[in-house]
């Protein structure tokens, strides 16, 4: 290399930095060192800064230390990389050291501050400044300050900052319009920076965008949208704000409209206008406008970008098109924990558990550490597969990771728990929490209203109020279930309209199929008739059904067949209906009406969802269907089933036959009756699952009357302990007594 001037040697070091070569700036550095005798102030100064810019502040300071005779430039290039790389030690001693100061060395102390977060020392440094006299203050000065204010959030150190502007003369500058704006759109003052907004004399266009983000952020959709319509030059900041605007405030069908007519402005969008626009489809599930960003973003330079991919991803699950998600992440080159807790999240909101926890496992094998809302997702997906096994290793990790700090992954456990019939270990857990939330609250008061344990229900209830939490819809309809099934008739309506009176909530179609349920499950169905008739909207599917399957155990075939013509027009392929209403004639000897019941479905082509249960064993599952024969254990299993059944007829049991919806002789009746698929799925718990251990049991439909009755004395003749989870609630069966107070 020849000897070249030293503005030669400043354009090669900034070119060093360009492209971040740390080898190629020591080298000419030291090519510099053999050249140049005594090289000038200002290209030691160029070392100086690109040291710093290339992360050595060992280098720079070894350059600094050699400056004969350092110029104020000098000094405040060193005390700027001590600075940016959070040095605060040897910044301020640097800056303690320094022979004069001016307002760049005072920016850059105040700047070193808050990038190490010690916001109170920036402010401490800024009147100690003001006390050596207001010449030092600039507009960087005022930006950097208004920018820590709003971390802070402290209101009144940024009135004063303000009035400094006014009073020292900066307030002419367009460069500190944004700034002023956003710290008092982040301190909560929005009409302060509008206040701010309308003196400046001069308006920017990142001016117009920051108060219009700031506006957004307090719900003020009109006035941005005002503020937007009346700019007359807008750029891509400006529609992204918008969007993004409209899709915080729950508007996104306005967030897809804007980001339409953004595409035909042909204006630049990012990965942020994407993202927002695509989470706008998402929220209201429309597909074909999202598939339409998406092959928008296919000829744009972003069809790679990570953050708007997991965004389709995301977008796609909300839609409930799982298939296009995992295309979409399948394709992407490379994810991070966002992309795959967007696939796994996306897994277990449309109902594939299994899918959840294997992505979870798949992540952890491409090295990728999951974080709380990963952690809480895939335990969530444990919950709702009634997998306490793999839930529960999912807590040791959460322990030994640390993450089971998070609310988001205890609030997840707790629902595990109580989800998977452990309702104990979940209040344990609760009691362990050192915070608190409404959801934890609610977990626990769902997991102690899906045992029925209402009296228990109704104080975590009372409790929560007593600690000036607001329970929320979802708490209200654990209340309300655990009060039906208690046949708490008074207090599930005093609780509901208490729900409506003093807690403002306007009852959704659950709450009030949970209160047709606490009439009919009372057997006070002419009750739950008016109040039918007094509900704003009629009934859904699962309310007539609720009601329809009380009349069957009642038999009240008025109320019944009344609910059943709701139901079959409400829902005509609904089997429920037929099902039901059959069982309503079964018991009254009416096989005429249930025989022209069966016919109607075999016309529609309807059949009845067959029941199953299943059991977990050695991480194998194993399902049963009533006289199935295809476990390879069936022999040992039905062999089980025969003693048990000799033994049960010895303590009393009694089969019902109600529970028999044929025409057939007793006998037969039996026979139906004892292959069951509940009572397979038990007998194979009895004979693979360990002494001591509870036998748990998952159903697909309601248990039946004979079922349960029978797992009741065989809990109490083998003494064991038998979990059922069926359609709607846990059956803890022990001594041959059920939790449930035979009241389901």
């Amino acid at each position: 290399m020849s000897h070249f001037s030293s503005n030669h040697y400043c354009t090669l070091l900034k070119l060093c930095c360009e492209s971040r070569n740390f080898n190629n700036a020591k080298n000419l550095h030291s090519h510099i060192i053999k050249s140049i005798p005594n090289p000038e102030t200002f290209l030691l100064n160029n070392l100086i800064s690109s040291y710093a810019k290339l992360g050595s502040i060992t280098y720079a300071r070894r350059v600094f230390d050699e400056i004969p005779h350092p110029t104020l430039y000098s000094w405040n290039t060193i005390l700027s990389a001590y600075s940016k790389l959070g040095r605060v030690n040897e910044m301020e001693h640097l800056f303690n050291s320094m022979p004069t100061r001016d307002g760049v060395s005072w920016n850059s102390l105040i700047s070193g501050y808050a990038a190490y977060g010690s916001i109170l020392r920036s402010v401490k440094a800024y009147n100690l400044m003001l006390s050596e006299g207001s010449y030092n203050l600039n507009r960087i000065t005022f930006s950097t300050l208004f920018i820590l204010v709003s971390k802070l959030g402290c209101v009144q150190l940024g009135r004063q900052i303000h009035g400094h502007v006014v009073k020292f003369g900066f307030q002419s500058y367009v460069f500190l319009g944004s700034p002023l704006v956003d710290m008092y759109s982040k301190t909560g003052l929005i009409s302060c920076a509008r206040q701010a907004f309308d003196e400046m004399p001069e308006k920017s266009v990142v001016m117009y965008n920051t108060l219009i983000n700031g506006l957004m952020r307090c719900g003020r959709v009109e006035d941005s949208k005002r503020l937007f319509f009346d700019m007359r030059e807008r750029d891509s900041i400006s529609w992204t704000s918008m969007i993004t605007g409209f899709t915080q405030n729950g508007l996104d069908r306005e967030a897809i409209d804007l980001f339409r007519n953004m595409t035909l402005e042909k204006l630049q969008m990012d990965q942020y206008t994407f993202g927002s626009v695509l989470t706008a489809c998402g929220a209201v599930m429309a597909l074909q406008e999202g598939k339409q960003v998406h092959g928008y973003i296919i000829t744009t330079d972003y069809k790679d970008n990570i953050f708007v991919a997991s965004a389709l991803v995301d977008m796609y699950c909300k839609c409930k098109n799982v298939k296009s998600a995992e295309t979409v992440f399948k394709k992407m080159t490379c994810k991070n924990v966002v992309s795959w807790t967007a696939m796994l999240v996306g897994y277990g909101q449309n109902g594939y558990s299994e899918e959840a926890v294997k992505t979870f496992c798949d992540m952890q094998k491409y090295g990728v550490e999951p974080d709380d809302f990963t952690f809480g997702s895939v335990i969530s997906s444990c919950a709702n597969l009634a997998s306490l096994e793999e839930g529960a290793q999912f807590h040791a990790r959460a322990l030994i990771s640390g993450l089971i700090s998070f609310i988001t992954v205890s609030n997840a456990l707790v629902t595990l728990y109580g989800k998977c019939g452990s309702v104990e270990d979940s209040h344990r857990l609760f009691s362990e929490m050192s915070f608190r939330d409404e959801v934890t609250w609610t977990a626990l008061v769902s997991g102690y209203a899906k045992f029925g344990k209402a009296n228990e229900t109704i104080g975590l209830f009372e409790s929560m109020l007593a600690h000036r939490l607001k329970p929320d819809k979802v708490t209200f309809i654990g209340v309300l279930s655990a009060c039906s099934r208690a046949g708490l008739v008074e207090k599930g309506n005093q609780i509901f309209e208490s729900m409506i009176k003093e807690h403002g909530i306007v009852p959704l179609q659950d709450h009030y199929t949970c209160m047709i349920d606490l009439f009919s499950r009372a057997g006070r169905l002419e009750e739950a008739r008016n109040f039918i008739n007094k509900m704003p909207f009629s009934p859904d599917a699962i309310g007539w059904a609720t009601l329809l399957s009380s009349c069957r155990f009642y038999g009240n075939m008025e109320i019944g067949k009344w609910a059943a013509e709701f139901l079959m027009e409400l829902d005509p392929y609904n089997t429920a209906s037929y099902v039901l209403l059959s069982s309503v004639y079964a018991a009254k000897g009416k096989w005429d009406e249930v025989a022209r019941l069966r016919k109607g479905m075999r016309d529609k082509g309807l059949r009845k969802e067959p029941g199953c249960s299943w059991i977990k064993y050695k991480n194998q599952v194993h399902v049963f269907s009533a006289d199935d024969k295809s476990n390879p254990f069936s022999n040992q299993i039905y062999s089980e089933l025969e003693k048990l059944n000799y033994k049960m007829i010895k303590e009393g049991y009694v089969p019902d036959m109600n529970s028999v919806l044929h025409d057939v002789e007793d006998s037969e009746k039996i026979k139906m009756l004892n292959h069951h698929s509940e009572k397979l799925a038990i007998a194979f718990g009895l004979l693979f699952i360990p002494p001591g251990l509870p036998i748990r049991i998952v159903k697909n439909l309601r248990v039946c009357g004979d079922c349960h009755n029978a797992t009741k004395y065989i809990s109490k003749i083998t003494q064991r302990e038998i979990l059922v989870r069926d359609a709607a609630r846990f059956h803890l069966f022990k001594d041959g007594i059920c939790s449930c107070g035979d009241f389901w």
